[in-house]
């Protein structure tokens, strides 16, 4: 688990440039003429894990207001 705040900005970078990544694989599988629908659900499926994931780590950046 990330704890210091650098550490959690690393791991936001990291993440959000691996959800990119899918995206660019996602959309240029989708303009091949006959896609492989087994591998588009497999990439959409992480690119949704990793959107959880981000937004997860974001709200651990912003300061508790009961503290």
């Amino acid at each position: 688990m990330v704890d210091d705040e650098g550490e959690l900005r690393a791991r936001i970078v990291e993440l959000e440039a691996e959800h990119q990544a899918l995206e660019s694989a996602i959309q240029a599988l989708q303009q091949t003429a006959a896609p492989d629908l087994f591998a588009l659900r497999r990439l959409k499926k992480r690119k949704l894990l990793l959107k959880d994931a981000l937004a997860r780590l974001r709200s651990r950046l912003i300061p508790d207001l009961n503290a």
